[in-house]
């Protein structure tokens, strides 16, 4: 986990790199004319950091975790729509392949989260 001391949902490593993935989304898919595509994949993207600070703020140990396995959904939703940018040709397969990954890395950042509320909280 972090060394750092955790005192608003902005401190934690897990929301500031959703917000990353979530603006580098937005900037990728600005221009495309595929509205309906956009707009799915933009909101999954903008889910997970939303999510996160929702279930933070709810000061319930229980909400938060069933947030943050919201945000671990919309992780896998965003992961699926950057697989078929991929085969329909929106992205190029090296960019896509290094947001795919990023997705695993937020995904795995989100369980590890989960597992320690579970634990010691």
């Amino acid at each position: 986990m972090q060394n750092k001391k955790i005192e608003k949902f902005e401190d934690l490593d897990v929301w500031q790199e959703s917000m990353r993935m979530a603006v580098d989304i937005y900037k990728i898919f600005s221009e495309s004319k595929d509205f309906g595509f956009r707009d799915q994949i933009q909101r999954s993207s903008v889910s997970i950091p939303s999510n996160i600070s929702e279930g933070y703020d709810r000061n319930s140990n229980k909400e938060f975790i069933r947030f943050l396995n919201i945000a671990r959904g919309s992780c896998a939703e965003l992961r699926t729509q950057l697989y078929l940018s991929l085969k329909i040709g929106f992205l190029p397969k090296n960019i896509a392949l290094e947001l795919i990954d990023r997705t695993r890395k937020l995904s795995a950042m989100l369980f590890n989260l989960i597992k320690t509320r579970k634990e010691k909280f």
